[in-house]
């Protein structure tokens, strides 16, 4: 059943809003004469499925509800991931604002990625209490995903029910800034914890570049990690060396954030190496190897006095029991499409409570034999070849 967050009109038509997407765009001389007979409900449900768009990306927009369908254990893209440590992986939407031209996951102007996922902020706080019952007391509920996760527009009631949940004890949320300010900031006080900063230049002209977008604003960025770093929210600074782009930059943001107070709690810096992934965004020249960036890292931390080589017990992540899986790798099944998947040839499927993304170019509707390649960390993958 919908559930509307706003209904209003819109010149010659009445426009239905369920918790911030479109659903339906109905001529008000239609409205009117449904409604003698249906009520605004009735009247939705009555129309052909409209196509969703995701306000940045511009691609097919799912929005994840418990009515969709859809679990939110499964895939990397959206809801739950569960790496078998005390820290869970929250994922709101997918979909980002930049264009980084290292990222990870291709995202912004994209080649790889069909559609983008929002979830709603109920159904995802009830699963994630499932996780976190099994996991002890001393959870860390992690907000990051393919993208940025301030798109989502529910940030602060998602924030707030999470610290609701008795095992939490750290919230912690990665961004980049662009879609913060001292007012947002104030308002997650008490509620968010750390706040990971990509930041991976303090030159403009880099900085844009490596954000691959005119529209990025690194003053904003700096004035955003000041505001942060004067809250009662702690600061990390996480930027991406992409070696031959930003080398020299990189003790400049470490200076800048030992200026500014970064880290109370946590380390201050988490310098991250880039690395090529298979769907990833690639940039010219070679990536630096592990043993050179450790090298370099160690170097600067005796020049700083500050650690930079960082474990996961820096921010007291532990393993902790897991769900135990709904595969094996190998099992074959049948296996029907649900739904479009975030890369082209990939579908969803559902079975055992998991949803499955499932290589293949059939359409929703179809059934096809497949076989699980993948089901490290509860994320599965099958194949139909």
């Amino acid at each position: 059943m919908a559930v509307f967050s706003e209904i209003y009109d819109e010149g010659d038509y009445k426009v239905f809003v369920i918790r911030g997407a479109i659903e339906a765009r109905i001529p008000m001389n239609f409205y009117t004469q449904l409604k003698r007979k249906y009520s605004d409900e009735e009247i939705v449900s009555m129309q052909e499925p409209k196509v969703l768009r995701h306000h940045h990306t511009k691609r097919e927009l799912v929005y994840v509800t418990r009515e969709s369908g859809l679990p939110l254990i499964g895939h990397t893209a959206f809801g739950l991931i569960d790496r078998g440590t005390n820290l869970i992986q929250v994922r709101p939407v997918s979909g980002c604002n930049l264009n980084c031209i290292f990222c990870s996951v291709d995202e912004g102007v994209s080649k790889s990625r069909r559609t983008d996922f929002i979830v709603d902020t109920d159904y995802l706080v009830d699963e994630f209490k499932k996780v976190a019952e099994i996991k002890g007391d001393d959870v860390e509920a992690h907000i990051d995903g393919q993208g940025e996760p301030f798109i989502y527009p529910y940030m602060v009631e998602l924030l707030k029910k999470l610290r609701e949940v008795p095992q939490v004890k750290v919230i912690s949320v990665q961004t980049n800034g662009m879609l913060l300010d001292a007012e947002k900031i104030k308002e997650m006080e008490g509620l968010l914890d750390r706040i990971n900063l990509s930041i991976s230049a303090l030159d403009d002209r880099k900085a844009r570049m490596l954000a691959g977008t005119n529209l990025y604003d690194v003053g904003h960025v700096k004035d955003v990690a000041r505001a942060i770093a004067s809250s009662e929210i702690d600061l990390l600074l996480a930027p991406v060396w992409v070696p031959g782009f930003n080398d020299e930059e990189i003790p400049r943001i470490i200076e800048f954030g030992l200026e500014i107070g970064a880290g109370k709690r946590w380390p201050p810096l988490g310098i991250q190496n880039y690395v090529r992934y298979q769907f990833g965004k690639k940039v010219r020249g070679r990536p630096m190897k592990f043993a050179e960036f450790f090298r370099r890292l160690e170097e600067y931390e005796k020049q700083y006095g500050l650690k930079l080589r960082l474990s996961p017990a820096d921010f007291n992540i532990h393993k902790a029991p897991s769900l135990p899986k709904a595969f094996r790798k190998g099992e074959r099944l049948r296996l029907k499409l649900v739904a479009p998947g975030r890369v082209f040839g990939e579908m969803l499927a559902v079975e055992r409570g998991r949803v499955i993304g499932v290589l293949t170019d059939k359409p929703v509707g179809a059934a096809v034999p497949a076989e699980i390649t993948r089901t490290t960390d509860n994320v599965y993958v099958a194949t139909t070849k």
